[in-house]
């Protein structure tokens, strides 16, 4: 890879359908090791446009927990569909896409249907986050496919709880506000700062908020796409019509540390 296809940064978002439960992380690769420089949890929409609009300067990688796309076999069956008649294909064929399969294959881990689960309206939320960003850009936000070729902005789909799956860690039980959750926050938090440069103030604020803590894990994901150490769809075109997850293989997954 070389370092044209590098972008200079990594804005990492856990999409929300509610925007004060939209967290935010800023990745600089300027440096030998990347950094941390700022993360946030929304409190409107408006803000989150207006923040992410001025992160996303020149060479950007956005990196979404959030579908962006839906499977194709519902798209083409729901073209023809008239209500009382039968659909002919199998449920999880409508409801899944690829790449959910290979992920869940891979991992252990299956992400949520979204074109049966209330994920879907998130996957509105954040179609609809990159259509105003394209707006507020005078340019549109294209998927990136491959990460030799890197240019402007781009966004790519990732997935928290399989990032952290694919490096061995635990991907559940820090959500929420008990003491458990908490502690188990921290010690991903402990993770994190493996790879990434992390001031205190932004430790914490993972710490405090599940939220802030997946965008971070969103950038992770991202640095992953870029280091192209991810699992690559082996139908592209398919891949571009329903969307694609990139996460690390766990054959990859060196650099982390086990939280217990």
């Amino acid at each position: 890879m070389t370092n044209a296809a590098r972008p200079a940064r990594i804005i990492g978002i856990d999409v929300a359908t509610d925007a004060r439960k939209v967290g935010v992380a800023l990745c600089s690769l300027d440096e030998p090791r990347p950094r941390l420089d700022e993360v946030l949890l929304g409190t409107s929409w408006s803000e989150l446009d207006q923040q992410v609009a001025k992160w996303a300067d020149g060479s950007t990688l956005l990196a979404l927990d959030a579908p962006l796309g839906w499977p194709q076999p519902l798209a083409e069956s729901l073209h023809t569909h008239t209500a009382g008649e039968p659909l002919e294909v199998a449920a999880n064929s409508l409801f899944r896409r690829a790449t959910d399969d290979v992920v869940a294959k891979t991992l252990g881990k299956r992400p949520l249907d979204v074109g049966a689960d209330r994920i879907a309206r998130t996957a509105h939320a954040a179609l609809a986050f990159l259509g105003r960003l394209g707006e507020r850009l005078g340019s549109s936000v294209p998927l990136a496919w491959r990460p030799e070729s890197i240019s402007g902005i781009c966004a790519i789909e990732v997935y928290p709880a399989g990032t952290l799956a694919a490096r061995g860690l635990p991907h559940s039980g820090y959500k929420g506000r008990e003491e458990a959750h908490a502690a188990r926050r921290q010690e991903l938090v402990g993770a994190i700062g493996e790879e990434l440069l992390v001031e205190t103030h932004a430790a914490r604020k993972m710490a405090d908020s599940d939220h802030v803590l997946d965008a971070v894990l969103c950038a992770v994901a991202g640095l992953d796409f870029v280091a192209a150490d991810v699992i690559k769809p082996q139908d592209l075109k398919l891949a571009q019509r329903e969307g694609w997850i990139w996460v690390r293989s766990p054959r990859l997954s060196v650099s982390f540390i086990r939280a217990s």
